[in-house]
């Protein structure tokens, strides 16, 4: 994006986010979205930006996955980075994502950290841990219930979505915590928007496998056999079909592929510079935040 778009478009940022229940937290040149409401019930959160790390995508990136294209040291000091913002003691919880629909449980203080489970949501109910998901271009789901404390992180990318993986977090959140979808609260963030995302015939087929005629809602056509895809659409109505209530579901301004500036993007970055950063989304509740309510 030119830098006059930029910055024109920064002027209405802050209104923006305001209105979408979001806003910006910065410390030591590192930025985070943070959602609002997630924050008033009691949870930490975040969603990453590329900005403020050591990693060279091209360059002072701020990759938090992907040790086959990043060094370790690179990823642990950006990891770091990012945690000195939601202040100490907090630990990152993560999977080993596969764009699949199964769901990592982390019930115990041992399993905290990276794993090699293969899960591509994470729920909790722990203090001192945030769940996460990495993604560039996927849309991340973060799910707080302010009455039982639990949390579930979601990667959702097309064929997460297909497999109605946000629909599927919220279940656990039932089953191992006794959640009611209608006390959750939900934040979408930044994601490949429905502007940018073209999808092909076997994308679209998957869709309407597993969506049916209501597919077609969440398809803008742009060629023979391909169309735009809107996969925050997608992911809203998955969470409202599970219950959540739709004042409680927020999601984010951004596309990942229109603002490079702010966000990694697979699609736009992997063509040009053979690899691409990692954003982290993460939610949990650090050990100083107030008990959930009974």
């Amino acid at each position: 994006m030119p830098m006059e778009s930029i910055i024109e478009q920064s002027v209405g940022d802050e209104q923006t986010l305001a209105d979408s229940g979001f806003y910006w937290r910065e410390s030591e040149g590192v930025k985070v979205l943070i959602c609002r409401a997630l924050e008033d019930a009691g949870f930490v959160n975040g969603f990453s930006t590329r900005s403020g790390g050591v990693s060279p995508f091209p360059e002072n990136s701020l990759n938090l996955a992907g040790f086959n294209e990043d060094t370790a040291e690179n990823i642990h000091e950006n990891r770091r980075r990012f945690l000195t913002v939601f202040g100490s003691g907090l630990e990152l919880a993560l999977a080993w994502q596969v764009h699949g629909d199964r769901i990592r449980l982390v019930h115990e203080r041992e399993d905290i950290g990276d794993s090699d489970e293969r899960a591509d949501a994470v729920v909790s109910d722990l203090t001192g841990v945030l769940a996460g998901v990495k993604t560039a271009d996927c849309v991340p789901v973060l799910i707080g219930d302010p009455r039982t404390g639990a949390y579930a992180a979601v990667h959702a990318g097309w064929r997460g979505t297909v497999q109605a993986i946000a629909t599927k977090a919220v279940g656990e959140l039932q089953r191992a915590f006794g959640s009611d979808p209608k006390d959750l609260i939900a934040a979408i963030g930044p994601a490949a928007g429905c502007g940018n995302y073209e999808i092909g015939p076997d994308v679209i087929a998957d869709f309407q496998v597993n969506f049916g005629d209501a597919s077609e809602k969440y398809f803008t056509p742009t060629r023979a056999g391909h169309a735009l895809v809107d996969l925050h659409a997608a992911n809203r109505d998955q969470l409202l079909a599970a219950g959540v209530r739709r004042e409680n579901i927020y999601s984010a301004p951004f596309c990942t592929m229109e603002r490079p500036d702010l966000f990694f993007s697979y699609r736009l970055e992997k063509q040009k510079y053979g690899k691409t950063g990692r954003l982290l989304s993460v939610v949990g509740r650090n050990s100083t935040q107030r008990e959930p309510s009974a």
